[in-house]
């Protein structure tokens, strides 16, 4: 029965362009990385740091037999977590389980509270250590199950000036890499999830259903791509800025994937453009490929490909207060966002009905068909030469009746 209620939800990434967003750069994060000569400096501070965590009891021996046998408990059902099997020994995958678990609580208590920190700790002195010890953790093919270190997390000695749950203390570490507002994301990360990069993409998804479009041509199950013909368009956001479609930043508790259509405006939610957003999406999406959800994520960046395919667009939507960034850094963001978009599949594309709307405004608001009117005639000089002299007949043809008919009451008066 626990086979077959296990869910699979941490794999490996199909990498052919060996591309290094997948792969941990400082440290190992649960069996598949585990071992490999260039994470091997972290694994001394993994292990300082569960002394620190089990020697806050008189006893340790007890406190690591009460961790082990839990984790032998589980250990079968942490296995079946894997989309492969895991080829360890017991031993040693209680241990990455053990040692792994504990020193990401150990990091988030040192992280919120400073007091337990020491002077000569290496992760918090050394610039930007705890930034790509973030970016390590969201990958999907370096996690562990979140029930893992809960279970450590209600048997290891937690600190008496700790009042917070797992989760919060995760949420404090995150608040610097999920977009959105901190107090807002606290309560969104007091959540069940399958791993840390699900506590994250959980935060981030919209919490109402798709709306189903109304032309039913659209694909509303599979949407790829590579076939640009069977795809619902989306003109990127400059040339809707002319067709009339206005840009505004979404509201202060938007969720970044809670993109709408409102009043002839799309809403976007703020995003920071910050040095790992790629690693991030890219693993969110990677995660979505695996799950039976809805695959916002995957659908975001779609959608993000669409409105930005130059650097003007990029500008725009900053000037608009959508994206933040430094200076200088509007090619990659198009980069960025066009690499994001290639070859990406979504089973159940979130933003149709989106789409749609837009589609519809274009066609009927006034400012569009003016546009259209304007780009029509302006390709052909000879035809807006012909528009511009019928125009000028139509008025003088229109002022000539006009002073006739003045003229004739004119005359009748006197």
């Amino acid at each position: 029965m626990e086979d077959i209620s296990s869910l699979k939800v941490i794999f490996r990434v199909i990498n052919n362009q060996n591309d290094m967003s997948y792969e941990p750069a400082k440290l190992s994060i649960g069996p598949f990385h585990n071992g490999k000569p260039k994470l091997k400096q972290m694994e001394d501070h993994k292990w300082k740091y569960l002394a620190a965590l089990l020697n806050r009891k008189p006893n340790l021996e007890e406190s690591l037999d009460s961790c082990v046998k839990a984790l032998r408990e589980s250990e079968h059902r942490a296995r079946n977590c894997y989309g492969e099997p895991i080829n360890l020994s017991s031993n040693d995958f209680v241990q990455i389980m053990l040692l792994d678990s504990c020193f990401l609580i150990e990091l988030f208590l040192k992280f919120s509270i400073k007091g337990l920190r020491r002077r000569n700790d290496a992760l918090f002195t050394t610039r930007g250590y705890l930034f790509d010890l973030r970016r390590d953790m969201v990958l999907l093919e370096n996690q562990i199950p979140l029930f893992v270190i809960q279970q450590m997390f209600h048997i290891v000695p937690i600190p008496p000036q700790c009042t917070m749950s797992f989760n919060e203390l995760a949420s404090r570490y995150f608040k610097n890499m999920v977009p959105g507002d901190f107090n807002f994301l606290k309560e969104k990360f007091n959540q069940e999830g399958y791993h840390l990069l699900d506590l994250v993409r959980r935060c981030i998804i919209p919490i109402h259903p798709k709306v189903t479009p109304k032309d039913h041509g659209y694909d509303d199950h599979q949407y790829s791509n590579s076939n640009q013909n069977s795809n619902p368009n989306l003109d990127y956001a400059r040339k809707l800025k002319r067709a009339g479609i206005k840009f505004k930043k979404g509201k202060y508790h938007s969720l970044l994937l809670d993109v709408k259509f409102e009043h002839g405006a799309i809403l976007i939610p703020h995003l920071k453009i910050h040095e790992c957003i790629e690693e991030l999406l890219k693993n969110l999406i990677a995660l979505e490929s695996h799950l039976d959800d809805t695959q916002q994520t995957t659908s975001y960046a779609f959608l993000m490909r669409c409105l930005i395919r130059s650097e003007k667009d990029v500008t725009y939507l900053r000037k608009r207060g959508i994206l933040s960034y430094y200076e200088d850094k509007e090619k990659e963001i198009v980069d960025m966002f066009q690499k994001l978009g290639d070859e990406i599949t979504a089973k159940d594309f979130y933003y149709l009905r989106l789409i749609e709307q837009v589609n519809e405004y274009k066609t009927t608001s006034l400012h569009a068909k003016f546009e259209k009117f304007k780009r029509s005639y302006t390709k052909s000089p000879l035809s807006l030469t012909v528009c511009v002299v019928g125009i000028l007949l139509l008025v003088l043809t229109f002022v000539g009746v006009f002073f006739s008919v003045l003229a004739f009451f004119l005359h009748r008066r006197s």
